[in-house]
């Protein structure tokens, strides 16, 4: 499966567009919609020219195909397109490694679709603080994913 442009929109809301490089709360240069590497590979340095948002969505469009191919590669049932979405954007924002040994995708396995919607509530820490921002953002992944 590939993210639709509703799952893209999801990403561009939260991540929001930046046109010239900055540090992102982890401290890793960041482009666009939140990309730390070009299509070429090349990561983001802060010494980076700006980037206008076709730019911008082009380089998501490149991001994002790891994150589909692993939510792809992990989840052994049928999904809907909101499911894959909504697994694409939490892999997209809290990365890889947490999707692959999270609970989610254990009962996303399990068919466990009502539980699954309640583990993203769970994944709304920085720091060792729940962030409004991720509050917000789970919440929107956890409706998308039961839509």
């Amino acid at each position: 499966m590939q993210m639709s442009d509703k799952g893209l929109n999801i990403i561009k809301q939260f991540e929001g567009f930046r046109s010239k490089p900055y540090l992102c709360p982890a401290g890793v240069p960041t482009i666009g919609y939140g990309s730390t590497v070009y299509p070429n590979g090349r990561a983001v340095t802060l010494k980076d020219k700006p980037i206008t948002e076709n730019e911008a969505h082009q380089i998501l469009l490149s991001t994002v195909k790891k994150y589909e191919d692993a939510v792809n590669r992990y989840v052994q049932v049928k999904l809907t397109q909101n499911q894959f979405d909504a697994l694409v954007d939490f892999a997209y924002n809290a990365g890889i490694g947490n999707l692959q040994k999270s609970t989610l995708l254990k009962r996303v396995n399990a068919s466990d679709f009502v539980g699954a919607k309640r583990e993203f509530a769970k994944w709304i820490y920085g720091a060792g603080k729940p962030l409004k921002g991720l509050i917000n953002r789970r919440a929107a992944e956890a409706d998308l994913f039961a839509a």
